[in-house]
């Protein structure tokens, strides 16, 4: 039925009825048991069932699905911009940092407004940013002076700053030329690695994701369900172990071997 229980992160861990999946009693968990549209008719569509996983600081996980499964929609519920959904989240306490899909800078603001507008670092901080991210020197820009490439690494910058407990990023790599992708992989691995955060992403792109995601959540079905979730320990296993990791999934699930038609904004 929908409608369901979200605990939201000043809940705290603990009390929620979900099992702990290994993340300490302070990590995201997630169980979706429904998620249903109503459509013209008044019927009720199913997209998601039985989509449940945890996940605990320092992991990079990316959520994989062809487009219009149902990514977005995970990303909304564990956010609480949606509820109406059967099943219950958990996420870990401290601050969330999001990008959407559109960069959502307001226009009538320049850059630093727009970064200083969540309340989060100093302006060193936020130079800093915008400097990792190759952005330098525009802090008195508006976003109708940025392209959309530029667009997307300020609300990366955003979403960055005063080292959240949590990044929830949708689609990030979309439509970046293949500098600013890794740039952003970097910052993303960085902000895992050396500060504890949890960073969770969707994507269609198995290559955008392969060389630094630590888990894999394959959707697959109608309605989408959890299909595989993959660890991807084959980084330091040499190129033939991770080519053939990369082809077991392309035999698995076809729709990896797509490709985004999105021209590449810089």
């Amino acid at each position: 039925m929908p409608g369901g229980v979200r605990v939201g992160q000043h809940a705290g861990p603990g009390g929620t009825g979900l099992a702990d999946a290994g993340t300490g009693g302070n990590g995201l968990l997630v169980h979706i048991a429904e998620k249903s549209y109503a459509d013209a008719a008044g019927s009720r569509r199913q997209v998601l069932r039985e989509v449940a996983f945890g996940g605990k600081g320092g992991e990079v996980i990316a959520v994989l699905a062809p487009s219009g499964a149902g990514k977005t929609t995970i990303l909304r519920i564990i956010l609480g911009l949606d509820r109406d959904f059967s099943g219950e989240v958990r996420l870990p306490p401290g601050q969330l940092g999001v990008m959407f899909q559109e960069p959502r800078l307001l226009p009538w603001l320049t850059v630093e407004a727009n970064l200083r507008l969540i309340g989060r670092g100093d302006a060193r901080q936020r130079a800093a940013l915008l400097a990792d991210l190759g952005l330098a020197g525009i802090e008195a820009l508006h976003p109708k002076a940025l392209s959309l490439g530029m667009a997307r690494r300020v609300a990366l910058a955003r979403a960055l700053l005063g080292g959240p407990a949590m990044l929830v990023l949708d689609e990030p790599c979309a439509s970046l030329d293949p500098q600013s992708a890794a740039d952003l992989v970097r910052l993303l691995v960085q902000a895992a690695r050396r500060d504890g955060t949890l960073v969770l992403l969707s994507t269609h792109d198995l290559d955008q994701v392969l060389g630094f995601a630590d888990r894999l959540l394959l959707l697959a079905g109608k309605p989408a369900r959890l299909a595989a979730d993959c660890p991807t320990r084959v980084g330091a296993s040499g190129a033939g172990a991770r080519a053939q990791f990369k082809q077991g999934l392309l035999d698995r699930f076809p729709f990896l071997n797509a490709t985004s038609s999105e021209p590449a904004a810089s």
